[in-house]
């Protein structure tokens, strides 16, 4: 399941038994080398989509980690590009892999879909999600993989957090795929994950949230429009179908209005 670089069993028993924030500190020198990083399949497939969305002068990345959204943003946006994340580990790793331009290695060549010239200035912020420092001052948001961790309870408040931090007409992007059938190995694997960590969370402390199965849709979409969103919905065609012609994935836009 993980590269040779990637964490051993013993240390992803030490995160499994920290808090989320510690856990991350432990495994963010090793995170890209993980199957938690978000593939870059998913990056470019919501890249391409969002293009269309725009121009975008400035992006934030919440919940950034080691900053692949952040690369997106770069790719999409002409001024500025935030990255948030209450980890000082992920943050670390993050700054490490997007340096200023000016420390950039000679032979390291930017993306061909960059904007001209030097690129949008890159800035980290350590903060958590659900308090948001920030103004009305973003024309894009967007997140990977990081939703798990948010019980959902707290998930209104923290779309109201991004929410607060968008211009009016601005855009909340994100990918979520299908559910898996029910029955399938995927579902009994999800399934297994999900329980499992909820008797780890009921055995030990601090808890360490992240559940697969309660970021369901139909709630999801709730609780964006209560955020005063209006959402819709888009197929990630470079993603694929399912066999019953249904997207494997679709991207979520939620705009300020």
């Amino acid at each position: 399941m993980f590269t040779e670089q990637g964490p051993t069993v013993r240390e992803l028993a030490i995160q499994a038994l920290s808090s989320i924030e510690r856990g991350y500190d432990l495994l963010a020198p090793k995170f890209d080398h993980t199957p938690y990083r978000t593939p870059d399949r998913v990056l470019d497939a919501v890249t391409d989509e969002v293009r269309r969305l725009g121009p975008f002068d400035t992006g934030l990345d919440v919940c950034c980690g080691t900053g692949a959204g952040v690369g997106v943003l770069r790719r999409l946006c002409r001024e500025r590009v935030v990255g948030v994340d209450f980890s000082a580990g992920m943050l670390a790793e993050a700054r490490a892999a997007f340096p200023p331009e000016g420390e950039r290695p000679a032979e390291e060549e930017p993306a061909e879909d960059e904007p001209a010239g030097e690129g949008p200035a890159v800035d980290w912020v350590r903060a958590d999600a659900r308090s948001l420092p920030f103004a009305p001052a973003f024309d894009l948001a967007l997140s990977f993989g990081a939703f798990g961790h948010f019980l959902p309870a707290e998930r209104f408040g923290l779309f109201a957090e991004v929410h607060g931090s968008l211009r009016p007409g601005g855009q909340f992007v994100f990918p979520i795929g299908a559910p898996p059938p029910v029955g399938s190995r995927a579902y009994w694997t999800l399934l297994g994950f999900d329980a499992a960590m909820r008797v780890r969370n009921a055995l030990w402390r601090p808890q360490f949230v992240m559940y697969y199965r309660t970021f369901r849709l139909g709630d999801v979409l709730e609780d964006l429009t209560r955020a005063g969103f209006a959402v819709r919905l888009t197929p990630l065609a470079e993603l694929g179908r399912r066999p019953d012609g249904s997207p494997r994935a679709r991207l979520v836009v939620a705009t300020r209005e």
